[in-house]
């Protein structure tokens, strides 16, 4: 089987030599350089075999026919000279058809299937454009060689000296024709369903590259959206408290003020500007995320050291609002996470488990291992979210809601928080029950112990849908 496929191949390859690259000759180009071998390996064959059936001039003309056959291959094949090749050798197909006619016992030899012939190959290798000029020539030939035979037959001889070598030469003229005719045939065909299956994968590509299109028109829409919203968000959220800034600096300007009102104002003024430059925090993390992308700097941390220093002052912020918040990290919990955005997480987390929360209520901290992973909750007793609110929390969609003291955000740190922690191999997930307070998870990988040199392992996303041990 090997071996027939390699005599295939080796067939294959001296056939395109014959022929010629379809890189460098178009269709018409191989189907001439293909005729023309045919007919050369055709004249080889006429050239004894008329001598042999005793029609030496027929021999001679084949003779002659072989010479011309190779010229014009060679000006083809070897030096390009396609166009003018083919038509030389179309113009000398039809006058050597016509001598060949009163040579070779005109309609009585094999002169009208080379004609019939000749016309095949005309529609096969010549322009369209040329089809006006070559066919009323090839009919022309046809029926005026036929023509002068009816009306002066002694001009054409009957050459045959026997009725065998008679039938032999129709026989393996038609034998030529049905060859040459085959292969110019199955060529079109071929290059047809090359033609129809390339035409069929460039629709497909086009097609697909529209879905392409559609969708990144889509993004585009969507990015779109979300950057008026930024604006809409960046206009409201931010002109009401810089104006109350204003407001309280004019007031302690322009006026006179008792020592207990200029400090009520002063301490508003301050929770103001810290409220105002934590928005203002989130929206250049979240802006910076969107245009440079998410850089992670993993490293191994103790999660408890590592959230000391933000958990207390976030506690402090929670006892301005009578709020306990407890934290139960496992001091011997190792995880391999970029720190900085593992204290922006929780920061952003607490921070909300603060401003959801009512005075006298509570937040806990807390951090259990769940096979490789360690799982951190934020859980509160404040007022939980909305059904209809769920499904868009972690999304740009998301509205800025007020807390329980009328404390308004962006609607971004839980975006931000989303994307930081999946950037590092983690997860975010929650649980809420409105009116009972909301639990919010992320599980970050574990600092696994290793050998010497060797690196970390970092766990893809996980699934949404987690339940949390408790």
């Amino acid at each position: 089987m090997n071996s027939l496929s390699s005599v295939k191949r080796k067939l294959n390859l001296i056939w395109l030599t014959i022929t010629g690259s379809p890189e460098k000759f178009i269709l018409r180009a191989r189907i001439f350089h293909s005729v023309c071998f045919i007919t050369l390996l055709a004249s080889l064959y006429n050239i004894p075999f008329n001598y042999a059936i005793g029609l030496p001039k027929i021999a001679i003309e084949s003779f002659f026919l072989l010479v011309a056959i190779c010229l014009l291959y060679y000006n083809s094949r070897v030096r390009n000279n396609v166009s003018a090749s083919i038509f030389i050798g179309l113009l000398a197909i039809h006058v050597g058809f016509g001598i060949n006619y009163f040579m070779n016992s005109g309609v009585d030899g094999p002169t009208d299937l080379f004609l019939l012939l000749a016309l095949i190959i005309i529609v096969t290798i010549s322009p369209s454009k040329h089809y006006k000029f070559w066919i009323p020539l090839n009919i022309a030939v046809g029926l005026g060689l036929m023509l002068s035979e009816y009306l002066a037959p002694e001009l054409i001889p009957f050459t045959y000296n026997s009725r065998f070598n008679h039938y032999i030469d129709i026989s393996s003229a038609y034998l030529v024709v049905v060859v040459v005719s085959f292969y110019c045939i199955t060529g079109i065909r071929r290059q047809y369903e090359i033609e129809r299956r390339s035409a069929a994968a460039k629709s497909s590509a086009i097609e697909e590259q529209n879905v392409r299109i559609s969708m990144q028109n889509l993004e585009l829409q969507r990015l779109n959206a979300e950057k008026n919203k930024l604006m809409s968000i960046i206009a409201h959220d931010l002109r009401s408290p810089l104006g109350s800034i204003q407001n309280s600096l004019e007031i302690i300007t322009e006026y006179d003020l008792e020592s207990e009102d200029k400090q009520y104002i002063e301490r508003e003024l301050l929770q103001t500007t810290k409220k105002t430059s934590a928005m203002l925090s989130k929206l250049l993390s979240w802006s910076k995320s969107q245009i440079t992308g998410i850089s992670v700097f993993p490293d191994v941390h103790n999660l408890a050291q590592l959230l000391a220093n933000t958990l207390e002052t976030e506690r402090s912020i929670a006892t301005q609002k009578n709020i306990d918040l407890y934290n139960k990290i496992d001091a011997d919990t190792f995880i391999y996470a970029d720190g900085d955005m593992m204290e922006l997480i929780v920061r952003n987390l607490v921070g909300n488990a603060i401003k959801f929360t009512h005075s006298g209520g509570s937040i806990f901290i807390e951090n259990k291992i769940n096979e490789n992973e360690c799982w951190l909750s934020i859980r509160d007793t404040g007022t939980g979210i909305d059904l209809d609110k769920q499904g868009e929390i972690f999304s740009l969609t998301a509205k800025s809601t007020y807390g329980t003291e009328n404390e308004k955000g962006l609607g971004l740190g839980l975006l931000l928080c989303k994307e930081f922690i999946v950037a590092q191999g983690g997860n975010i997930w929650f649980e809420s029950n409105p009116g009972k307070g909301t639990t919010f998870y992320i599980s970050i990988p574990l600092h696994e112990t290793r050998n010497e040199g060797e690196p970390y392992v970092l766990r893809g996303e996980k699934s949404l849908e987690k339940s949390y041990l408790k």
